[in-house]
């Protein structure tokens, strides 16, 4: 069997794994929870949904209560008509731990995920236990990476077919092949639900500079990160460099560090191996 054969349920198979919505402050929220013990909450990067981390869910939820959410306005997720800042989607990350009633929670978030899990942790400290940045948002905010990401998401949705589904997807990977038909089609569905074509405008908005200047990296929020805070970077990130990501490291008081290789911005797909080992010897304190 190729490396290539990857099947969202296989990965899921053999554990003890439920989705169901919450009501997180009015807004309808999809959760896919596996396992027991200190939360772990994964978050999705810009346009996503909770199957990019269907080949983590199963490894980790040996170890953690295991909580893969659709944020605001993505997957199935409820789609409220307005701009979803950074600050919308940490509003939301908090009601969504309210309404699970968690004290505290391990945070890993890919990309947008991982932008927002950073800011969520500057404001809201008492609430990180750890902090796990994969591949963060365009750190420096290059204008070619906003202008490709905005236009691809648009297209991908506005023109959904599998070819435009498929050519997002694949700005994601180093390894092309990993994209596979049936990660196209579930993201085809999601795209194609007849909300999306509203929601996509408010999700692309933090790729304007008008929206995206109130919350780039920058030391005044970051240095208020107190949680233990890994970046975790890949050779071959399309929306950042290993060199971003030490500028990184400084502005976020003593984090870590950690190179990926041959992955570009799923490493937890690519690699998921490697990510999940990363994932629990971070989060239990036995990562030096």
């Amino acid at each position: 069997m190729s490396k290539y054969d990857v099947s969202i349920w296989n990965e899921l198979s053999g554990i003890s794994v439920k989705q169901y919505f919450i009501d997180a402050d009015g807004v309808n929220t999809r959760i896919v929870e596996a396992g027991e013990g200190e939360p772990l909450i994964l978050l999705h990067g810009i346009g996503g949904h909770v199957e990019a981390y269907a080949r983590n869910i199963k490894s980790l939820s040996k170890h953690f209560r295991v909580i893969a959410l659709d944020m605001l306005g993505h997957g199935y997720t409820e789609k409220p008509n307005f701009p979803y800042t950074i600050k919308v989607y940490s509003d939301h990350l908090l009601s969504v731990i309210k309404a699970l009633s968690f004290d505290k929670v391990h945070l890993s978030g890919e990309s947008l995920g991982g932008w927002m899990s950073a800011w969520f942790a500057a404001r809201h400290p008492e609430y990180v236990k750890t902090l796990l940045l994969n591949t963060p948002g365009n750190i420096k905010a290059k204008p070619e990476v906003m202008k490709k990401l905005k236009e691809s998401t648009l297209k991908a949705v506005l023109e959904a077919n599998y070819e435009t589904v498929r050519s997002r997807l694949e700005f994601l990977f180093y390894d092309k092949n990993f994209v596979t038909d049936e990660l196209v089609e579930t993201r085809y569905k999601i795209y194609t639900q007849p909300e999306f074509k509203e929601a996509v405008h408010n999700i692309v908005v933090l790729q304007e500079w008008e929206v995206r200047k109130n919350y780039t990296w920058e030391p005044e929020w970051t240095h208020k990160i107190t949680a233990p805070t890994l970046i975790l970077m890949s050779d071959h990130d399309p929306t950042a460099t290993v060199e971003d990501a030490e500028y990184l490291q400084q502005l976020i008081p003593n984090s870590k560090l950690q190179i990926i290789t041959d992955a570009g911005h799923w490493p937890q797909w690519e690699k998921p191996e490697e990510f999940n080992e990363i994932q629990v010897k971070f989060a239990k304190g036995v990562l030096v």
